[in-house]
């Protein structure tokens, strides 16, 4: 099978990766649902199992919705791409800050932020200005808000007020747009492949993310305690641990689609899975601080986003760290 694959032109092989991998979700659906199925005795075991069940389902729908998205960026053409990621941008930063009051004294850096910085970002993408790209956001975005904050004339809460839009555009606009970047990286004898790399970052980081619950759930059961229990329920060393160990063997095996070698691929797994599973954390430690569980309300969205930064939030700690890992290993 695997030579019949190589004999494939580059645009067949990522379209029949894209069938294995929504095959494989198609089966994690029947599995949900066989489970969903059992049936307990005790009712606090039916309490825990249901709650199992619903979270290996939010897991498997952020799956989804990643592969779901990735489809239409590499159906779509280079200009789309770049207006499908940013407009995923918008909505992750407009969910964020909705959690997050502003004054009126805000409302130019707001403006700046959604109709200056982001559009400028994704275009220093489309035009592979990757040096600038780096840069620009936490060097000159970074020195410059603050400005256009203290000329409204309101000094309350002067840092705090800056520091959560800066961080906002951090995760939300920096984070996600290295991941249509990564598509632009130029590989020797790697031509039209680099949705491969694409679906190498997010099913290591989701194969860890997924593992590591599954692993601290088996060990809460147990008794094992939480590492921050204030922060979250689940994260227990022994199990993040697991979930590293899980996603970076997948990257070794994933090797054949990437241009790396399997130690290199291992390592760089190794990388974006420690980069995403903390920066979903640190994620967490966020929605603790503005008194929520999730950052999509009961039953509907709270910004109508629904619920994106739920779905991309370790993808966007993962895909800068993983892009400049990349970039500074093979000098590109």
């Amino acid at each position: 099978m695997y030579q019949t694959l190589k004999q494939l032109s580059a645009t067949q092989q990522v379209g029949a990766l894209f069938v294995i991998v929504f095959g494989l979700l198609m089966v994690g659906e029947l599995v949900i649902f066989l489970l969903s199925m059992r049936e307990h005795d005790d009712a606090q075991q039916t309490h825990d199992h249901a709650a199992s069940v619903e979270n290996l389902s939010q897991l498997l729908k952020t799956s989804w919705l990643l592969i779901f998205i990735f489809w239409l960026a590499w159906m779509a053409g280079d200009i789309a791409r770049l207006v499908l990621f940013g407009l995923g941008s918008f909505f992750a930063l407009r969910e964020f800050l909705t959690l997050s009051p502003t004054r009126q004294g805000d409302h130019r850096s707001l403006v700046l932020a959604f109709f200056g910085v982001l559009p400028f970002q994704y275009f220093l993408v489309g035009t592979e200005n990757f040096n600038l790209f780096s840069v620009f956001i936490p060097v000159y975005v970074f020195l410059a808000l603050p400005v256009a904050s203290a000329l409204a004339n309101d000094p309350h809460r002067f840092l705090e007020r800056n520091a959560k839009l800066q961080w906002g555009i951090m995760v939300c606009i920096y984070g996600m747009s290295h991941v249509p970047a990564l598509l632009l990286l130029d590989f020797p004898h790697y031509d039209k492949k680099n949705a491969f790399l694409v679906f190498f970052l997010v099913l290591v980081v989701q194969t860890c993310m997924v593992t590591q619950h599954l692993v601290a759930r088996r060990l809460m059961q147990l008794g094992k305690q939480p590492v921050a229990p204030q922060i979250s329920q689940s994260f227990i060393w022994r199990a993040w641990w697991a979930g590293m160990a899980a996603g970076s063997l997948l990257g070794a095996l994933l090797a054949g689609i990437t241009p790396f070698v399997p130690g290199q691929a291992f390592a760089q797994a190794f990388i974006a899975c420690a980069a995403g599973s903390l920066g979903h954390f640190v994620m967490k430690a966020l929605k603790r601080d503005r008194g929520i569980p999730i950052w999509r309300g009961e039953g509907k969205a709270i910004t109508g986003a629904g619920g994106m930064l739920d779905r991309v939030d370790s993808l966007c700690f993962a895909a800068p760290v993983f892009f400049h890992s990349i970039r500074w290993y093979f000098g590109l």
